[in-house]
């Protein structure tokens, strides 16, 4: 088994008087698919912004690939190869598809070389010219997934790609991140949607109240009492 190109160790955040995070750890190894469960306010987006630098922990470690990068800034995490999505993305509206990604590519690129079109592994490929305003929900979604893909990540922390998207394109967003672990991308993915999860991972961290509770497989998860008990209050 691979070493783990990412390592969380006894991670917290607070934010004043309130524990968003509280002593979270995970393991994600490259090409693995591990989905980040939780009922609302569980902590699973801070924990992203905590990982990806937007947010400084307040307790705990953030290795990747053996090298400390908690604490930020945001740019220097993508440089040692680490990006993420976000669950509402903002693409530069004013600008055309490309040109989003050639600004991404300007400020992330960390050397490492990008061997497929990141438009092409999005499915966007032909709409180089199109203004990102111009994008509807979903092709905004995939836009900004190119924009993360283009800057040559080692580790992918997935923002809720799922949420809006129909049953036909949550199987095409499925084989897109499928792809992506097959190439060796280690991914991180929140989701609410346990369909979609099921399709691409079979490993899962549930959070609750800023504390994991559960970390295995999803058919175990959703067996799990205690897991049972936070989604639904039985």
């Amino acid at each position: 088994m691979a070493d783990p190109i990412l390592k969380i160790a006894d991670l917290a955040k607070s934010f004043g008087g309130f524990t968003a995070l509280d002593g979270v750890s995970l393991d994600l190894r490259p090409g693995e698919v591990v989905g980040l469960v939780g009922p609302n306010g569980s902590g699973k987006t801070t924990l992203i912004n905590v990982v990806s630098g937007l947010y400084v922990p307040t307790r705990g470690t953030v290795t990747l690939s053996g090298h400390p990068i908690h604490g930020g800034p945001p740019h220097r995490v993508v440089r040692s190869g680490m990006n993420r999505t976000f669950q509402i993305p903002k693409p530069l509206g004013s600008l055309t598809v490309s040109e989003n990604l050639r600004v991404a590519a300007a400020h992330g690129a960390n050397g490492r070389p990008v061997e497929t079109d990141p438009l092409e592994v999005v499915g966007l490929a032909g709409l180089e010219r199109r203004l990102a305003s111009s994008l509807n929900a979903s092709q905004q979604k995939r836009l900004d997934l190119a924009r993360a893909l283009v800057t040559g990540p080692r580790v992918l922390l997935i923002d809720e790609l799922g949420a809006g998207l129909s049953p036909a394109e949550l199987d095409d967003a499925a084989g897109t991140l499928r792809r992506l672990a097959a190439g060796g991308i280690a991914l991180l993915v929140v989701e609410h949607l346990m369909g979609f999860l099921a399709k691409i991972t079979s490993r899962v961290m549930v959070l609750n109240a800023g504390r994991r509770i559960f970390e295995g497989s999803l058919e175990d998860a959703v067996h799990d009492p205690q897991v049972v008990q936070v989604f639904l209050g039985g």
